[in-house]
């Protein structure tokens, strides 16, 4: 009787009692999303863990609430929001059951998974329009524009769906994950870079992400190697698209080891009864603690991040692996960023140029592309192999390397070079 019990997802049970699940649509962890309330004798759905149920946006009640909260902090002078799993907002009215499907895990292209298509729990047409609405939101401040980012799955149609749905301007950008699986080869990348290119043509703007709060850090999937970490970066501040660093990434902050019985975090206590040699096996970490732990600033105590004693321990490398020792080495990841990013900031081709891919000298190591604009073009060369190979005649000088600059044919394993095309 609260005049709130219907901002969130309820549902009568099935069976004699009542206490059958109203449906078969799976949590996005795995597992019922459907939760007994003994007070209400109804289930509450939760597209996440069991201790955040969904909001009923079918509610406008609900809705212009939580319009107004991001009116709240708009106000305030926030840049934007980066929406969490926005992909979940809606659940269908109707509580069909889900499809059967054979997929087993779901995936950043595709949310199908525990044996079903997630048909009716995931990218609901008013997901879609809901963005559009928010969009509106955000646009109503200027000066500065705000920005919207969001965490979304599904294949690339189903992405730009967000970004505009019937010609109406949604979310400003969708995250792009294939780069968190995608291997560090010439081929694969070209062929990514062309797809989302043709998928994110302008006005649409591609994200280019390496690590987050969920996944593995960068440099671990490495193998710990900052020369394919420099590598990276200069794809990701050259390539048209938006670039995201998550913290720790430029000083190649590894993966913390936490054993999945010890982790704080949710998800690792939800599945904490897994053997962990599994937990070991499976290459991405089950325990997001491991990816959470304390910016490492220093080698003084904590790593420089708090006096008392932080939420998480700090990673046991802190006393190699930090900023200040970063800041010191000139070879350093940091200090590479820095000039890649200073590049970036400087010239207009990497910001706003359009991309063409350099078909004369990609090959099975090398990815190359030109970014141009009316007045400059420049060429990224990048050596995506262990072996040193050459590149075709180029009439230009390298402005910026990863490694320290020789021959401009010859192109040493994971080097990546920025070469001014000269008219």
């Amino acid at each position: 009787e609260n005049n709130k019990a219907d901002w969130y997802v309820w549902k009568d049970g099935k069976g004699k009692n009542g206490k059958q699940k109203p449906n078969n649509w799976k949590a996005m962890i795995g597992g019922s999303g459907w939760h007994w309330h003994e007070d209400r004798k109804q289930f509450y759905w939760s597209s996440f863990l069991p201790f955040q149920p969904d909001l009923n946006y079918h509610n406008p009640e609900v809705k212009q609430a939580m319009l107004n909260v991001a009116k709240h902090w708009l106000q305030k002078g926030v840049d934007g929001f980066r929406l969490d799993i926005f992909n979940a907002i809606y659940e269908d009215e109707s509580m069909k059951n889900n499809p059967f499907s054979f997929k087993i895990v779901p995936s950043e292209s595709n949310p199908n998974g525990f044996f079903q298509k997630a048909k009716y729990n995931i990218n609901h047409e008013k997901s879609f329009q809901f963005a559009t609405e928010l969009r509106q939101v955000i646009d109503s401040f200027q000066n500065p524009e705000r920005y919207l980012i969001g965490e979304v799955f599904g294949d690339n149609k189903t992405l730009k769906k967000f970004c505009n749905y019937k010609g109406k301007a949604g979310l400003n950008t969708v995250f792009l994950f294939k780069t968190l699986t995608e291997k560090l080869k010439a081929k694969p990348y070209r062929k990514m870079v062309a797809e989302l290119e043709k998928d994110f043509s302008e006005p649409f703007m591609p994200v280019y992400v390496y690590s987050n709060h969920d996944r593995k850090r960068s440099i671990s999937r490495l193998n710990g190697s900052i020369e394919k970490a420099k590598l990276l970066a200069m794809f990701q501040f050259t390539v048209r698209g938006i670039p995201y660093t998550y913290y720790g990434e430029e000083t190649g902050m590894t993966q913390s080891y936490i054993p999945l019985k010890k982790g704080l975090d949710p998800l690792a206590q939800r599945f904490k009864w897994m053997p962990q040699f599994l937990v070991n096996m499976s290459g991405e970490s089950i325990n997001r603690d491991e990816c959470r732990t304390p910016m490492q600033w220093t080698a003084e105590t904590n790593a420089g991040f708090t006096t008392a004693t932080p939420w998480l321990p700090v990673n046991k490398n802190y006393t190699e692996t930090n900023v200040k020792a970063s800041s010191a080495n000139e070879n350093s990841l940091l200090n590479f960023y820095k000039k890649a990013l200073k590049t970036r900031n400087n010239i207009t081709a990497f910001q706003k140029g359009i991309l063409e891919i350099d078909t004369e000298n990609c090959n099975k190591r090398i990815f190359a592309y030109y970014r141009s604009t009316d007045n400059e073009k420049y060429l990224v060369v990048l050596n995506m192999s262990k072996k040193q190979t050459s590149i075709n005649s180029i009439v230009g000088r390298t402005i910026l390397s990863t490694h320290n600059e020789t021959s401009i044919k010859k192109m040493r394993p994971y080097e990546g070079r920025i070469i001014k095309i000269s008219e």
